[in-house]
């Protein structure tokens, strides 16, 4: 009797498992044959073979068209003035080292959305005007782009008339009698901004750009990357004991003698919107415990910035190019200017210079 009750046991765990082992390869089955049909059909909509195989929604997979032609890439011929990888293995954008191209017809497909915030405060208004027409000329063209411009003076936003895809918001903020204020306040309204109004677009990038800037050339898809750094034109020359990080040891963007890989620009910094994110964050968050205990770092944003790339390295770097300063002389291995500092009097646009 014991016998046959084992017997039974072990037939209706057999059959239970040969049951089990169906329901798998038919839910298998069937999960592939639609996950094929939404890849043939995304396949075909990017002009693919309907067997070309390409992993969905993978965010860094780069696609190019298959009837797309260029230039032979060369690993033995490129920039060999420059350094164009870190340490890291983040590449370091000058001209010369991408195929606009090849990149604009890689991320155009994406339909990436690339926000830009620019703050507008007290009088550095007036530089508003040159920076939205340079902008339609030369950032992100042929891609859908927002820019938000933070402001106290929004009657006196200028009209500039934007292109299809691309769109203008003015966001009101209080003035402020220290220009420092104003830099300070740039990281929690960059974390705002993106917790209210870009909360649900993980693959869109955003861009944290000076308004008393314009662009001269071409900023596009080679600047896109998860977190994205400029080398600022002041330091790239320079050993890191003449960067001038926040040095005193009480202060959270502290950085010792012995730290920091570049110098960066607190002018000009971006990427993914989740990576951003967390950069305003965390520099809000630490800036904020210092002010608590009266501490004030030496270049504001730019100082906690500073010690967030040195933890959190950044995924890829642009050069000087990326932003010049316009006093300064074209140096050689600068073959181009994208984006600049304008001159200007600083005792005459800032409240407290």
């Amino acid at each position: 009797m014991k016998h046959l009750i084992n017997t039974k046991a072990l037939t209706v765990v057999v059959l239970s498992a040969l049951m089990l082992g169906v329901l798998f390869c038919y839910i298998s089955l069937s999960y592939r044959g639609v996950a094929l049909f939404k890849q043939n059909n995304i396949n075909q909509q990017n002009g693919l073979a309907a067997d070309d195989v390409i992993p969905v929604s993978h965010e860094f997979h780069l696609v190019a068209p298959d009837l797309l032609r260029y230039e032979q890439p060369s690993i033995l011929r490129g920039r060999t003035d420059v350094v164009t990888v870190t340490p890291w293995l983040a590449p370091v954008v000058w001209e010369g080292t991408f195929n606009p191209v090849l990149l604009d017809s890689i991320y155009k497909r994406k339909n990436i959305t690339v926000s830009a915030t620019v703050f507008a405060v007290g009088k550095y208004i007036m530089f508003l005007k040159d920076f939205l027409e340079t902008a339609e000329q030369h950032f992100f063209v042929g891609f859908k782009v927002h820019i938000y411009v933070f402001t106290d003076r929004p009657n006196e936003v200028p009209q500039v008339r934007m292109a299809a895809g691309r769109q203008l918001t003015v966001r009101s903020v209080p003035s402020s009698k220290r220009w420092q204020e104003i830099s300070a306040r740039r990281m929690e309204l960059i974390q705002t901004l993106i917790e209210e109004q870009l909360p649900n677009h993980s693959d869109d990038y955003v861009f944290c750009l000076d308004v008393d800037s314009k662009f001269h050339g071409r900023w596009g898809a080679e600047s896109l990357g998860g977190l994205v750094a400029v080398i600022h034109p002041g330091y790239y020359k320079d050993g890191r004991s003449r960067f001038p990080y926040e040095r005193r040891p009480a202060s959270r963007a502290y950085l010792a003698p012995e730290e920091g890989d570049f110098y960066y620009c607190g002018g000009a910094f971006g990427g993914l919107l989740q990576e951003v994110h967390h950069l305003a964050k965390t520099c809000r968050s630490n800036f904020e415990a210092d002010a608590q205990e009266g501490i004030e770092a030496a270049w504001q944003e730019e100082s906690h910035l500073n010690r967030y790339m040195w933890i959190n390295k950044p995924t890829k770097v642009l050069s000087p190019e990326y932003l010049w300063q316009d006093f300064k002389p074209q140096n050689p291995e600068v073959h181009i200017i994208r984006f600049s500092g304008v001159v200007k009097n600083y005792a005459e646009i800032r409240p407290n210079a």
